[in-house]
């Protein structure tokens, strides 16, 4: 399954004002950079993957409705999904989007 381009749309227009961004393909999705490290990405299995500080991914799945990613069934600290559903409206996906830019914008530039 290939990303959902409207959700790409969606998540360029939400980060558009960010300075040094840059998009990159990764993973069967679209990954959004901020200062060469990435925030967001518009997953190639749906939804969303946001890039979070891994002392506080697990308060994130617990106020929901994000949870852990997974890659080849291991959990990926610092890496939440968030299903379509879960941010099918602007507030929802700029929740998420200024969580994973706010972390990216945090780390030292690449």
């Amino acid at each position: 399954m290939a990303y959902d381009e409207a959700l790409a749309d969606r998540i360029r227009a939400l980060v558009a004002g960010e300075a040094s961004l840059t998009e990159k393909k990764m993973f069967g999705g679209l990954g959004f950079m901020v200062g060469g490290n990435m925030a967001v990405a518009a997953s190639g299995q749906g939804g969303i993957l946001v890039r979070v500080d891994p002392d506080e991914g697990e308060k994130l799945v617990a106020k929901g409705p994000a949870r852990p990613m997974e890659m080849r069934g291991r959990e990926m600290s610092g890496w939440l999904r968030v299903d379509d559903a879960d941010v099918a409206t602007k507030r929802q996906l700029e929740r998420w989007v200024n969580v994973g830019a706010g972390y990216a914008r945090s780390l030292p530039p690449k």
